[in-house]
């Protein structure tokens, strides 16, 4: 059973960074089309950052140029690097996979992201 488990939320002052990482458990297929969003308190999930097969690495407007996703494709993990956080950027953040065979989608439990003022 093909998993995605998230680590690395938290609480931290404006200004301040968080580290996030999404390991892939059950499989050994890399997922490339891969990412995060993030859903902040009575809003609707947007997207954050990630991977796709025809477009390679992009970002939100909102978070370019703070926010850095890496991946380790011999681990199967995907990795948040969020700096100059604001308080905007609180929420909860989930990470997410495509299978590049069934296409289908893997979401992980979510990680609480939280930036006071």
């Amino acid at each position: 059973q093909v998993q995605l488990v998230e680590s690395g939320g938290g609480l931290v002052q404006t200004g301040g960074s968080l580290r996030l990482s999404c390991a892939a458990s059950g499989t050994v297929i890399v997922f490339n089309d891969s990412g995060w969003y993030r859903q902040a308190p009575g809003k609707q999930r947007e997207w954050v950052a990630g991977f796709t097969t025809a477009e390679g690495l992009n970002y939100a407007d909102s978070v370019k140029g703070r926010f850095t996703v890496s991946r380790d494709n011999a681990k199967n993990t995907i990795n948040l690097q969020m700096d100059s956080l604001k308080p905007e950027d609180t929420g909860v953040y989930y990470c997410y996979g495509r299978h590049p065979i069934t296409r289908k989608e893997y979401w992980g439990q979510g990680t609480q992201v939280t930036v006071s003022s």
